[in-house]
């Protein structure tokens, strides 16, 4: 078990410190932002496929039409 005699100690992490938390802030930072992300990109996906049916529609009635 590792013991540290102060918080300054612990965030150091014997000399990894700047390795260890930037690590875990980066890894942090991302998961944050992955669902961001993802949400966006599935609510352009849901609109492309909107219009592409409401197209589709418009294609099938002045075919059936003519």
């Amino acid at each position: 078990m590792i013991y540290w005699n102060s918080v300054g100690d612990f965030l150091a992490m014997g000399g990894y410190g700047l390795y260890v938390w930037g690590s875990f802030g980066a890894t942090a930072l991302l998961m944050s932002v992955e669902p961001l992300l993802v949400a966006r990109r599935k609510k352009r996906t849901v609109a492309r496929v909107k219009r592409q049916l409401r197209a589709d529609a418009r294609a099938e009635t002045r075919s059936t039409a003519a």
